[in-house]
Order: C-alpha cells, then structure tokens, then sequence
C-alpha cells in the first residue's frame, strides 16, 4: 500500500524572538479521530512492508527468548524471600513467595497480574515488604501506564487485606515496625507533580491519610521515603532535578524535623546505621564518584559528616548494612561489584563469587540475620538473584543459569574510542564467538547519554537475538551517564548536550575507520532519551549510517514540558520558558532541524498510546515531516509503529515485547542485509 497522506499546517510561534514552524502540531491530540485514523493508515503502511518470512523467524527466536525466566527484584525477610520474577513460558511477571534458606523450595505465588486478563497487560510495578515480612505493599497498573493502585497482601496466603489507594506511581513506601501502617508517597489527583508523602493506617480511608511531607522546592520534586528499624526516625530523600538530593530527617518523638543537606547540586543516599544513632551512606559532597560517610542523627552541617571510605577511582552507589557490614556497589569501566566495609570503613574485600561484567540492579538486606540477595544483569543470561548471605561466596538462587540453549555463546569486549574533543569513552562490543566482527558485518550502535544513567552489562534478548543472527551490538558509555561519577553527567546535560551527540558520532566514525562496522551496514538504536539521541544523529549526521531504530522518543525539545511528567526534565535539558535554555533547545531539537531534500536513512518509530512518559506526539510528528521532506523512501523508508494497550516499556508482556522487537530487528536486517539463519 502507499505511503499514507499528511495534512500539513501553517503553525508558526515567535518565542523569545525566533520563528518557530511546527507544520504537523495537529498530529499532537492522540485522541483526535483525524490522528486515529492517520495512525491507523502509518501502522497498517509499516506493516505491509515489514511482513516477511524473515519476521516470522525473528519473532520465533525473541519469543524463545523472552520466554525464558527472569528476576525483577528481590527482598529479604527474615528466612523468605519476596520476589518478582517471570517463570518460564510467562506473559508477565508475577510476585512470588520463595524461602531464602532452601534454593530448592518451590515458590508460592502472590501476584499473577495477567490472571484473568484479555491481553496480559496488567503488570505488577513494585513492591515493599514489611520488615516482619508478614505484609506487602504493591502497586498494579494496566495498559503500560504505570498509574499504580497500592494494595496490601498478607505474604502468607496472598489474602488482599482491601486497601487501595490510587495515584502511586513509582511509589515508596517505608513500614511501620508492627505492621499496622506505612509512610508512602502519591499524587494528587489529575497532578502529574507535586508528590507528597502521607502516612496510612491499615483499615482507614485513605483520602483522610494526613500528609507528612510536602515542601516541595519545585512541582517536581521527588520524595522517598525510609523509616528506622524501631520506627523513631522518618528520613525523606528529595531528588531535585537529576543531580541534587537534599535529605530530610524527622523524630518523631518530638515530631521535629532536621535538613542534614538542602540546595547543593550533590547526590546522597543513606541508610540507617546498625548503631541506631546515626545514618551511613554514599554522598558526592566533595567527591564526585562517591565516598562513604556516617552521619550522625544531630549532624545538619554536611562539613562534619565523617568520611569512612574515601573517593576512589569507582563510582559508589547503592549502600546497604548487612549484619555488622556495611556494603557498597562500585562500578569500574561501567561494570559493577559489591564491596564490604566494617562500621568504621575498613575494608573487607568484596562479595565473593559474582560472574565478571555484570550490572547490580539491586542489592537487598535482612538486618537481623545478615541474608543478602543481589540482582545481578548481564549480556549472557537472563537477569538473576544471587544468595550473598553472611558475606559468603555468592552463589545463584533463581532461576537457573541458562546455560546454551536459546542464548547463543557470545563474545564481549571493551573497547575506548576517542570523541571529538579528546575525551576517551568507553564502548561495550557484543556478538557470537565464532564471529570475526568486520565491515560486511551488520552492526548496530546503541546509547543512552543521560540522567546519570550508567550502560552496565544487560540481559537483553534484542541483543542475543541479533548477535543469534550473526550481527555485532555496539553501546557506547556517552557523557551524560554516570560511567565516571557527577562530572560525567554534567558533562552530558543541560548546556552540554551536544557533547553527547559528538561522542556518540564518534563512536559510529571509529567504527567505520577501525573497519569494524561499513556505514550502509551500521544502524543507530534508541528509546526514550536515547530516542532523543538517535533523532539528533539523524539529523546532525544523516550520513552516519543506514538505518534508525527510533524508540519511545523525544523529538520536540521545544514543546517536551507540556506533556504528560515532561517537565520533570527541564532540569535535565533545560526549560524552553527560558531564553538561555531555549536557545540550547533550539540548537538541536530533531524536529526542528528537518532539512527539506536530505537524503535521511532509512527509520523507524516506534511508541505506544499508553506511553504516560514520553507522549508519542513525538514520534507522530517527525514521522510526518521525514516522509514530507525525505527522498528515496523506496529504498529508505519513513515508518511509524503505535502500540494499542502498552506504554514506555515497563510491564509489557512477552507478547507484545516480542511483536515490537521482531518489529525493529526485521526492519534493521533487511535494511542492512543481514540474513536470518537458515537451519
């Protein structure tokens, strides 16, 4: 079929003196019949070109892939364990009862969010066990929003106690010591900011819950919360921005509050010590890849924190007390371990036993008896629960390692290219071992470059499913991350920006040179901020490669706060509102550097209609204009894919995960020419 027409209009707005043209802005009212029925047309388009036999086997070998089982998350309690895994063969994932003493012990299953289900889509978000580990707090959503409504369970029969309170999106929620209520965090109602946290007795109504926090230094704030063992002390973390944490204390028995740190551009996270007087954490203070500090409960000058560990060369994250230690993630070239501390910082060594190259997406104490669980990511093998109990040799817990199989024997390596302005990143190359990466080898680039997101090891079966297939997986370490501690990010964000673009061309440029990659045999990869990247290397470098895989994005920098939580990361990019910031905007925002007759690579969009994250205006519109101003669609085309019943990504069934993988891969392939195998 054709290529569907697009209504074009004259929208054009003068801000802070410019001209500012936005021909599709019609394309922005997702509920619009017009904008239904357009989308409609695109997504039935990318389909009669996508439809191949070759689909048919990337579909049949990310399904193989997906249907493997997988760890989420995992909290010790005592001699169980509360976890969210996918079993084997699983649409989603379900909340689980497991013994964190008999590895062999069947699991007991709480949550099955996609019981009783059409789609599967309802998904479990998050959860937090009492520290009993009689309760559990978790929150469910539908149709990829991640809007949650908490609900209580008791952890025994998986009995819903009747609570439900809405609004508690990516919720925190700190238990009382006897289980009779918790501090949590919501919204208010119809409010995309302003969360709040409020304290909620079992049994009461929850619109009554009396707020506890709320002085919000901006709407967006956002407040975690964390309650001392024997309930004394309320500590709320404030994360302001994407680089401040000021941190609050409250006793409650004088119901006095104290800031132990407010209005510095510094990250700290603490717990609460094994001493029961202070607390002890990580702080960027003075140290921008991290120190370990103690802080006592009087402390409100951060100039007497007390330094157990010095800053090192790694970037230190994630403190834990775990029995009489005290535990730290350290990332060192972008892959993680946990080291162990004395009380008093001197070291231990590390957790022994953990494979090399991996990622700790988690790591989860029980105080009394000193259990430990990690969650640990890597490229080889789904993600994984590790029993590290009582600074043991670590060993896996569930599920089974994959061992062959479905997942091919691959080959990882680090590498360092140097960006335009001599700084050196790092770079993870993947593929199958008995592949020599070369220029006839389809290769595909992918980044992310932002919000102090570090690009640790993951298990990803678009990675596994592509390296299946012969091809080579770049993902470079872009500034903007976290890969070398606070420096990194400021380096990447707000004024910065464009440093993330230079690096990530470069790594498509030291590619091609070192003859590792062929540019009508590369292809660029991301979603949500790395959609915004790989936007602005289209139009920054509409000669760096043959194809974009475009996901989730961010396209209109200029437009991005009005929409959904968008202005949550004004702080990140800047704020458009004002002058400076807009001229940061300006100067890169894909969708308004669409140059009329550039020969663009081949593209696809992808979004979804749930997205409450990024609107999938973004991808509406520059779908738009590409196919209005692009030559040589025949060969490479403009195309748009918009999920029904999915959102940013989060909770999305196997099913439709593998539809919109087999969806990308096959439209890389065929542009890149990387054949599907044929046994």
């Amino acid at each position: 079929m054709g290529l569907p027409q697009t209504r074009r209009e004259d929208v054009v707005d003068v801000l802070h003196g410019v001209e500012v043209h936005d021909p599709y802005r019609w394309l922005e009212d997702g509920d619009s019949p017009d904008v239904r029925a357009w989308v409609d047309a695109q997504n039935r388009h990318t389909q009669s070109i996508l439809e191949s036999p070759d689909r048919a086997w990337w579909h049949a070998s990310l399904v193989e892939l997906l249907q493997l089982p997988v760890a989420m998350a995992a909290q010790v309690r005592g001699e169980q364990l509360v976890a969210l895994e996918r079993p084997a063969g699983a649409e989603q994932a379900r909340l689980t009862l497991r013994s964190a003493v008999d590895r062999d012990a069947a699991p007991h299953v709480l949550v099955d969010p996609a019981a009783g289900t059409a789609d599967a889509a309802n998904a479990v978000d998050w959860f937090e066990v009492s520290d009993d580990g009689r309760l559990v707090a978790v929150g469910t959503s539908e149709g990829g929003t991640e809007d949650s409504v908490l609900r209580v369970l008791d952890v025994r029969d998986g009995r819903d106690l009747g609570e439900a309170i809405p609004n508690t999106r990516a919720c925190s929620v700190a238990w009382e010591p006897d289980r009779s209520g918790f501090f949590y965090t919501r919204y208010p109602e119809g409010d995309q900011y302003h969360r709040t946290v409020h304290h909620h007795r079992l049994g009461d109504e929850w619109p009554a819950d009396p707020v506890v926090w709320a002085e919000h230094p901006d709407p967006q704030a956002w407040p975690d919360v964390a309650l001392s063992p024997d309930g004394r002390w309320l500590l709320v973390h404030v994360l302001v921005g994407w680089s401040r944490y000021d941190v609050h204390l409250l006793d409650r028995t004088t119901d006095t509050w104290s800031t132990l740190i407010t209005g510095v551009e510094v990250t700290s996270a603490f717990t609460f010590a094994a001493d029961g007087e202070s607390l002890v954490g990580v702080t960027t203070l003075d140290a921008p890849r991290g120190r370990v500090v103690r802080v006592p409960f009087a402390a409100t000058d951060p100039q007497t924190w007390e330094t157990l560990v010095a800053e090192g060369d790694a970037v230190l994250s994630q403190p834990t007390v775990t029995g009489d230690e005290v535990w730290v993630v350290a990332t060192e070239h972008a892959a993680d371990s946990i080291r162990r501390y004395a009380p008093d910082g001197t070291p231990h060594g590390i957790v022994d036993g953990l494979p090399d190259l991996i990622a700790v997406t988690s790591l989860d104490a029980d105080r009394t008896s000193g259990r430990a669980f990690v969650v640990i990511d890597s490229f080889e093998a789904p993600t994984t629960v590790w029993n590290a109990s009582a600074a043991a040799t670590a060993e896996p817990w569930f599920p089974d390692v994959v061992a062959g199989g479905a997942v091919p024997s691959m080959l990882v390596s680090q590498v360092e290219y140097t960006s335009p302005d001599g700084t050196s990143i790092g770079m993870f190359l993947i593929h199958r071992d008995d592949v020599t990466s070369g220029s006839t080898t389809p290769a595909i680039l992918n980044g992310y470059g932002g919000f102090a997101i570090t690009e640790t090891p993951i298990w990803s079966p678009q990675i596994a499913a592509w390296c299946a297939a012969g091809g080579l997986y770049a993902i470079a370490g872009l500034r903007g991350g976290l890969e070398h501690g606070d420096e990194w990010h400021h380096a990447g964000r707000r004024a910065s920006k464009q440093n993330v673009f230079d690096d990530f061309h470069a790594a498509a440029d030291w590619l091609v040179e070192t003859g590792r990659a062929d540019r009508e045999r590369l292809a660029i990869l991301g979603r949500s901020n790395g959609g915004l990247l790989v936007g602005a290397a289209l139009t920054q470098r509409p000669d760096l490669c043959r194809a974009v895989w475009c996901g989730v994005p961010l396209l209109d920098m200029i437009r991005f706060p009005l929409f959904h939580i968008a202005r949550l990361w004004t702080d990140e990019y800047g704020d458009p509102d004002v002058a400076e910031e807009f001229s940061w905007l300006y100067a890169y925002s894909p969708y308004h550097h669409v140059v009329d007759g550039t020969a663009y690579p081949a593209t696809l969009f992808t979004t979804a209609e749930g997205d409450t994250r990024v609107d999938p205006l973004h991808a509406r519109k520059m779908t738009a204009l590409l196919q209005a101003t692009a030559p040589g669609q025949d060969e490479r085309p403009i195309l748009l894919l918009q999920e029904g019943r999915a959102g940013h990504g989060v909770g999305k069934p196997v099913g439709k995960r593998a539809d919109e993988l087999a969806d990308g891969l096959t439209f890389l392939a065929a542009q890149l020419g990387l054949a599907v195998p044929t046994a």
